[in-house]
């Protein structure tokens, strides 16, 4: 058979056309996303399972055994690790828009008591969305604490230095969801906000006082959730004076919160009780929502609708568009 020759015109062609389907996906890679992206990824490094010491009882944090099963005495009586204490899983969001070339942030949430991820932060809360419509250059990352149950345990976020090895994960599962391996290098230098809702408080005062990712938190915002743990608060407003701290809050907490008020006053930290216009570095702001606002609606209706997303919209520097 006699050899089969291509024509030099088809063979150019056929390169050009190939480097015409790649190109889309390199400028994709340097433009800002076209749709959001997001997943439930399970973590090595999670708040859960948890087999140490709690801090707060100085016990085996699970002190109930039943032949194989291993569980903790809490308020609604045995909450066992297979259902309460197993999931690893973190939801991660990165908003359409979101681009690697401008200044980022990771905000972080921690939920309340009695959540799951898909069903409550998710689709109840809205927490992607309200990230997604606030305007901010922001990713998010929210990891499953106790499921649906009544405990706001920080499990391994306890233990020193364990969120600073969380992030580190999350900034290459972020890499891997956004698609572009340069992402890494930004999520792993980005700033971080950290948003704690309801029993989340209590992960959050761990993560300042012992979480070892002090250099890159840059503020904090509560939804009605300043419970307890002062004292770690107040450490972290001293020792990281330039962070902005803000609380909102409803009559749940409202005591806590004048307490807390008091607490810095004799320290000498400077506050204010209205909501500031910009979240800038050293702002210590608390806003009293009213007697009106339910405690399970807060993170969707507060002092105004989407209050999550009007916070992060108020954060300078960091705005996609």
């Amino acid at each position: 058979m006699p050899p089969r020759w291509t024509s030099p015109r088809l063979t150019l062609r056929a390169a050009l056309t190939g480097i015409a389907t790649a190109l889309p996906a390199i400028a994709l890679a340097q433009s800002p996303l076209p749709v959001t992206r997001s997943t439930l990824v399970p973590f090595d490094v999670s708040p859960f399972p948890f087999h140490g010491i709690s801090p707060r009882t100085g016990q085996p944090f699970l002190d109930v055994i039943e032949g194989e099963r291993r569980g903790r005495k809490a308020r609604s009586g045995v909450l066992w690790e297979e259902t309460a204490y197993s999931d690893r899983r973190v939801l991660l969001s990165i908003p359409r828009g979101f681009d690697i070339r401008k200044p980022s942030v990771i905000v972080v949430f921690f939920h309340g008591n009695g959540a799951t991820l898909a069903r409550d932060v998710r689709n109840r809360q809205q927490v992607p969305r309200q990230i997604v419509e606030s305007g901010l250059n922001a990713v998010l990352v929210a990891p499953q604490f106790a499921v649906d149950a009544a405990d706001s345990s920080a499990g391994r976020f306890w233990e020193p230095g364990v969120f600073a090895q969380f992030m580190s994960e999350a900034a290459g599962q972020l890499a891997r969801l956004h698609g572009d391996a340069r992402s890494r290098a930004v999520f792993e230098r980005a700033s971080i906000i950290i948003a704690a809702y309801s029993g989340g408080y209590l992960p959050l005062a761990y993560v300042l006082a012992v979480g070892g990712a002090t250099e890159r938190i840059r503020g904090t915002l509560l939804l009605d959730a300043l419970y307890g743990d002062h004292d770690k608060y107040l450490d972290w407003l001293a020792r990281k004076p330039e962070a902005f701290f803000v609380s909102t809050y409803g009559p749940l907490v409202k005591p806590q919160n004048e307490e807390f008020r008091k607490q810095l006053t004799d320290r000498g930290i400077g506050f204010t009780t209205s909501f500031p216009p910009h979240l800038v570095p050293g702002i210590n702001a608390f806003l009293d929502v009213g007697e009106e606002v339910k405690h399970n609606d807060f993170v969707t209706q507060a002092w105004s609708a989407d209050p999550l997303k009007v916070m992060l919209s108020r954060v300078p520097g960091y705005m996609r568009r």
